[in-house]
C-alpha cells in the first residue's frame, strides 16, 4: 500500500545491482510513494547487473559513478541536478564491497590494498558524497540521506571480516557529516543496521546461510526483510522524520538487543 509520503521529492538511489538489492526495492517504493529518482551504479556494475530493467520500471534516467572518483561524483550531482531542474530530496547510499571477502582471505592475513580499495567503496564513497552535495547545494533543506550499515560494526562477526571496519567508518562519519550537513542546510544524515539479508554481497560471506538462521532465532521478531527494510528507508526520507539525524538505527527484529532467546537456548542443549 502507498501513502504519498514521498510525493514531490525527488532522489538518488546508489548501489541497485539485481532484485536482491536492498537498494532496488528502496528504489521500488520510492517510485511507489510518489518520488522521482536517478540510479546510478559504477559502469562494471551496470554491465554486470540489471539496473536497466529497474530504470525502465522507475522511469529514471541511469548515471554511471565511480564513487571512488570525485570527477564521477561531481558528473552525476551535476547531471541529476541538470535533469531534475534543481536539487534532490534525498539520497540512498549502498555500495559495498570487500575484496577480502571475496578471496576468502582471513581478517589477521587481510591484503591491504584489498583493504584500502574496499574502504574506500563501502566508507569512504560516502563522505565523498556527501562533500559533493554540499559543493553542489544539492540537496534540499531539509533532505535526508540513508546509508546501509550492519551491526558487526559494532560486534565481532569472524567471517564478515574488513567489511565490519568499513562499516564502523561509514557510521563515523555519518554521524560527523550528519552535524555539518544539518547546520548547513538542515539535512539529516542516518544509517540502518538491518538484519543479515539474502542480497548478492551478503550471501558472498563466508557461512552465511548458517548465520542467517542464527539470527532469526536471536531476534524475537525474525529477521527484517529486504523489503521490510525499504519501508523504513522511506519513513526516513519522509518528512515525518525530519528531526532524526546522526542516528545508527537498527532495523533487525530486535536482534541487536537481545541477550538469548529460548530458541537459541533449546537448540544448544540438544
Amino acid at each position: 500500500m502507498a501513502y504519498n509520503l514521498l510525493k514531490g521529492k525527488k532522489g538518488i538511489i546508489f548501489g541497485a545491482l539485481n532484485e536482491q538489492s536492498i537498494a532496488w526495492k528502496v528504489a521500488q517504493r520510492s517510485v511507489e510513494e510518489g518520488a522521482e529518482i536517478v540510479l546510478t551504479n559504477a559502469p562494471i556494475a551496470l554491465r554486470m547487473g540489471e539496473l536497466n530493467k529497474l530504470a525502465e520500471q522507475c522511469n529514471a534516467p541511469v548515471i554511471a559513478a565511480d564513487v571512488t572518483s570525485n570527477d564521477d561524483v561531481q558528473n552525476l550531482f551535476s547531471k541529476t541536478m541538470e535533469h531534475f531542474n534543481g536539487g534532490i530530496d534525498f539520497i540512498l547510499h549502498a555500495p559495498a564491497m570487500s575484496v577480502n571477502v571475496r578471496k576468502g582471505i582471513p581478517y589477521p592475513e587481510n591484503n591491504y590494498e584489498f583493504t584500502h580499495k574496499g574502504l574506500d567503496i563501502s566508507a569512504l564513497s560516502l563522505h565523498r558524497v556527501l562533500q559533493y552535495a554540499m559543493k553542489n547545494k544539492a540537496i534540499n533543506e531539509w533532505g535526508s540521506v540513508v546509508a546501509l550499515t550492519y551491526i558487526a560494526a559494532q560486534r565481532v562477526f569472524p567471517d564478515y571480516n574488513d567489511m565490519a571496519d568499513n562499516k564502523a567508518m561509514l557510521e563515523s562519519i555519518a554521524r560527523n557529516f550528519g552535524y555539518y550537513y544539518a547546520v548547513e542546510n538542515k539535512v539529516r544524515v542516518n544509517t540502518v543496521s538491518q538484519s543479515p539479508t539474502r542480497t548478492t554481497a551478503g550471501t558472498g560471506v563466508k557461512g552465511f546461510d548458517g548465520f542467517i538462521n542464527y539470527a532469526e532465532k536471536m531476534s524475537p521478531l525474525g529477521n527484517a526483510s529486504a523489503d521490510q527494510c525499504a519501508d523504513y528507508v522511506i519513513s526516513l526520507f519522509s518528512d515525518l522524520t525530519r528531526m532524526v539525524t546522526m542516528q545508527n538505527l537498527f532495523h533487525d527484529g530486535g536482534f541487536s538487543f537481545t541477550g538469548v532467546t529460548k530458541d537459541v537456548i533449546e537448540q544448544m542443549e540438544k
